[in-house]
């Protein structure tokens, strides 16, 4: 096995990777290209790649970020809604084997690919991440929803048609390159992040750097998509995420809440589906947790797992005392509607009195 700089893969491991993907039953994800481990390495100094052989040939790859006492986490951890091992199909390498090849006493993640027999073991937590299934086209996902839920599609149907009206022509572009509406995107996003008592996640600078280099990244597996819904020639409602050539992977969407009254931002997604079935794409991947226009959307689940592989020692029972109390306190919030209700409504006034 050989651990490597993310930019130091040569063209060939990297297509070889690509080919593992190929090989793969689990739906190709952007997050688990090559692409998106490179652009992650640019930013965060202590990415790492193992290359991992079997009777000489390379089988697979383990993209991770390493911290202090050999801590690792899945390359890319709070912002990567898709993590595992690319390795080929039927082979499983011991875990501790590996871990310790890879000078790490741990590896935690989030959101943990279900086809990941390697890591599943060890996992904490099941969540589910939400999908549209738009493979037979637009038409056919419309019709689901018309069955399904009949008022909310009629309802944003007349919303997008009033939001026409009311403030100028609608417009969508599926990939936009202004940097300005990317601006305007991550404006939105931070607002609300403050606004919800959330962590501000372009307040921090790697992530900010991250998104602005993957808007430039164009790759069959990995291609920064920023969709914009315009109304009256400004922007309502906007979405930046990465599209392989089967699944377009939702990110990071908001909307100017000035216009919340014509729901844009469900408005966007419904145009998104539209744009990505047009395309070929044959999934959009909203991720993990919970909101009501993800259940609104949504056609189906799939399961994500949260928690980390261990070897014994220090920085392993360093990770469990650091990670696992807040990660359980997290989980009995969650099953607990109520409490989590009072949760959010906590942090919402939070926010409110930091503001005032």
């Amino acid at each position: 096995m050989r651990v490597l700089r993310p930019e130091e893969l040569g063209e060939g491991e990297r297509e070889h990777w690509r080919e593992l993907r190929a090989r793969s039953t689990a739906p190709r994800n952007p997050f688990m290209e090559p692409e998106f481990t490179d652009a992650v390495g640019r930013v965060r100094p202590r990415a790492r790649v193992a290359v991992v052989y079997d009777g000489g040939d390379i089988a697979g790859f383990l993209p991770y970020e390493r911290g202090p006492l050999g801590q690792g986490r899945a390359i890319g951890l709070g912002v990567s809604d898709c993590q595992g091992a690319v390795l080929r199909p039927g082979l499983v390498p011991d875990t501790r084997r590996l871990l310790r090849a890879c000078s790490l006493s741990s590896f935690a993640f989030d959101n943990l690919e279900a086809d990941q027999g390697l890591f599943v073991p060890a996992a904490a937590e099941e969540h589910a991440t939400y999908v549209i299934d738009v493979a037979k086209g637009y038409e056919a996902y419309e019709s689901v929803l018309r069955a399904r839920s009949p008022k909310f599609l009629k309802t944003t149907l007349a919303k997008e048609r009033r939001l026409g009206r009311q403030v100028g022509g609608v417009r969508f572009v599926f990939d936009e390159r202004d940097p300005a509406a990317l601006r305007t995107l991550m404006e939105w996003k931070s607002a609300q992040y403050r606004r919800t008592g959330r962590r501000d996640r372009f307040a921090q600078e790697w992530i900010s750097r991250l998104v602005a280099r993957l808007a430039g990244t164009r790759a069959p597996g990995c291609t920064g998509t920023l969709s914009v819904l315009y109304a009256g020639g400004r922007p309502a409602a906007a979405h930046f995420g990465l599209r392989s050539a089967t699944v377009l992977a939702c990110w990071f969407p908001a909307y100017d809440p000035d216009l919340a009254k014509y729901s844009p931002g469900l408005v966007l997604h419904l145009r998104m589906a539209e744009a990505a079935a047009a395309e070929g794409i044959g999934m959009l991947d909203m991720g993990r947790g919970a909101a009501e226009y993800k259940d609104a959307l949504k056609t189906g689940e799939l399961p994500v797992y949260e928690g980390a592989a261990a070897r014994p020692g220090t920085g392993a029972a360093l990770h469990r005392f650091g990670r696992e109390p807040a990660r359980r306190a997290r989980g009995f919030v969650r099953r607990r509607p109520r409490l989590a209700s009072l949760a959010v409504r906590t942090s919402r006034g939070v926010a409110r009195l930091r503001r005032s």
